[in-house]
């Protein structure tokens, strides 16, 4: 399961709707608790430096190790990552399989707009499962 705070959860979507048309991303810091909840504390934006961010979304490799840098200063881990699908599908893209590096990680996909979305599904290293999403 992803726990998030309410607030997470709006930053998430606040973020997705000021990317318009692009996909934006970022990292989900907190703790993995012993029941296998990924409980996200804080939320951390990062830039999408893909080549087609309409339809792709990649972080920065230093960018990233900065971002994890913060976290781990914080006291907290990486729990996990999301990234926005303005045009959908709400479910994670074959792109996305491919390029999952974090197995036993969350990865929350969220659609912006009028009726938004957030969903979250692990990586087993193979594939992703779907996780629950419950608000705090």
């Amino acid at each position: 399961m992803l726990s998030l705070s309410r607030s997470g959860y709006d930053e998430i979507l606040s973020h997705a709707d000021a990317g318009g048309e692009e996909e934006v991303c970022g990292v989900l810091a907190g703790e993995r608790c012993e029941d296998g909840t990924a409980r996200v504390d804080a939320v951390h934006r990062a830039e999408n430096v893909a080549d087609q961010p309409r339809t792709r979304y990649r972080i920065d490799p230093e960018a990233q190790l900065a971002i994890i840098e913060r976290i781990e200063a914080a006291g907290r881990s990486v729990v996990g990552f999301y990234h926005s699908h303005p045009t959908g599908p709400p479910v994670p893209s074959e792109t996305d399989a491919e390029r999952a590096a974090w197995p036993g990680y969350s990865y929350a996909i969220c659609l912006p707009g009028d009726r938004p979305y957030l969903g979250s599904w692990r990586w087993t290293g193979e594939r992703f499962e779907r996780e629950a999403v419950a608000l705090r």
